[in-house]
């Protein structure tokens, strides 16, 4: 059986993704900062551990209990909506800490077994907002680039060695915690200048009422997970969700 290590699993497309590979029959270790086991299913194949992707210490205890993993996925993040001027120094260490280097954290902690086999995947869950600037999003937007741009290196650096790289990019799905998430933290910021203050009204309120596309269903982002995978022919760059196709050209 083989076992896939998910992070980010207590809501959204982690929790989603962790459910369809426990009913595709896979053995899945679903992390998160705060382990809740009536989030998932009770079932031999699931074990639920806790991490938070911006402690080392976290990360490196999580891998070591694990065992054999064929496939990790990293789609543990957090959001930012804020003119780069009104982002505080703490935020943006911690949106890079969480987003950027957690994930390669992650990755450095699989790769000597992966590399011991001569098999394994990883998925990295980066964004669409890497294929269109967007207003107050560029902090978000460069660690999520970077995170592109480390997978396209990194894929090439392992392919050799048998280990498969992938970028899924989600597209804006609105019925995941994630983008309230965003916003709820922006509100909570006070360091955005007066000058920006309704220029940023406006951008909130198109997040918060988005139209003239057809945004992304998190079964899209899963199925994309799931092909990166289990489809050793997949792309290296994966967009989910229509909004995110369209983006991609």
């Amino acid at each position: 059986m083989s076992t896939v290590l998910i992070t980010g699993c207590s809501s959204g497309f982690g929790l989603d993704t962790a459910r369809y590979f426990l009913e595709n029959g896979w053995s899945v270790i679903a992390t998160m900062r705060k382990p809740d086991a009536a989030l998932l299913p009770s079932s031999d194949q699931l074990r639920i551990l806790p991490v938070d992707v911006s402690d080392k210490a976290s990360i490196a205890s999580a891998i070591e209990a694990t065992g054999e993993i064929d496939a990790l996925v990293n789609n543990a993040g957090v959001g930012w909506l804020s003119p780069f001027e009104g982002t505080s120094d703490e935020n943006l260490r911690r949106i890079f800490e969480t987003n950027t280097f957690g994930l390669m954290e992650m990755i450095r902690g699989v790769l000597p077994q992966m590399r011991a086999r001569g098999a394994g995947v990883i998925v990295n869950v980066s964004s669409s907002v890497t294929l269109k600037p967007l207003p107050i999003a560029s902090v978000y937007t460069a660690s999520k680039a970077a995170v592109n741009a480390f997978t396209e290196c990194l894929a090439l650096e392992l392919a050799p060695l048998g280990i498969r790289s992938h970028i899924v990019l989600p597209g804006q799905a609105p019925t995941t915690s994630f983008g309230k998430n965003a916003m709820s933290l922006m509100a909570q910021s006070s360091d955005t200048p007066e000058d920006y203050k309704d220029f940023v009204a406006q951008i909130m309120q198109a997040f918060r009422e988005p139209s003239g596309k057809e945004l992304t269903k998190p079964k899209s982002v899963v199925e994309a997970i799931w092909n990166a995978v289990t489809d050793s022919n997949s792309p290296l760059r994966i967009p989910a969700g229509k909004d995110a196709v369209a983006l991609a050209g």
